[in-house]
């Protein structure tokens, strides 16, 4: 008589595997993803190299947070600085939203962001009431003086579309691991 306990432990073993990798590649296919950094853009606080896991769920974003978002094909990892609703420029390296100035606690001392109007990010033509459309972001890099962001005409407001999700961990290099803010 042949003995089938091998072949049914082999096949419970077998499917056990199977579901923890269908279940792996449905996570990393509609929950999270990893993002690698590159560039300098986002000094000090992620730096080149550096690998990010990026929330994929989120669907409604803050100021200040990380975001990776996809322009002209390329994926880019920046900060959100005005939201839906607002008027958002920069005088003499203060950032003012709605004419209200405020405080980037995030920025290095060093860091010098240049000064731009409102109508320098969106023309009238695009943005009648002179504020972000909704559902339009505008996005900078943290080290201001190297990012393509916003600020340049190629690359503009960002869609909600275009944000493919919020940043919540560094994972590499090990001594970096944590939090982001």
């Amino acid at each position: 008589m042949f003995d089938l306990r091998e072949i049914t432990e082999f096949f419970r073993d077998f499917g056990k595997y199977l579901l923890l990798i269908i279940v792996m590649i449905l996570i990393f296919t509609f929950i999270v993803v990893f993002q690698p950094v590159a560039g300098n853009s986002m000094n000090p606080t992620l730096k080149e190299g550096d690998v990010i896991l990026v929330s994929k769920l989120s669907k409604s974003f803050l100021r200040n947070e990380i975001v990776t978002v996809i322009v002209n094909d390329k994926s880019y990892v920046k900060r959100i600085i005005g939201l839906p609703g607002e008027e958002v420029h920069y005088l003499n390296d203060v950032l003012y939203v709605n004419d209200v100035g405020y405080k980037e606690d995030f920025l290095s001392e060093e860091v010098v962001t240049n000064n731009f109007m409102f109508v320098d990010i969106c023309s009238i033509e695009d943005c009648p009431l002179g504020v972000i459309p909704e559902d339009m972001y505008l996005v900078l890099g943290d080290n201001r003086s190297e990012s393509s962001d916003s600020r340049d005409p190629s690359f503009g407001l960002v869609s909600k579309e275009q944000i493919k999700g919020k940043a919540i961990f560094k994972i590499w290099p090990i001594n970096r691991f944590g939090g982001i803010n």
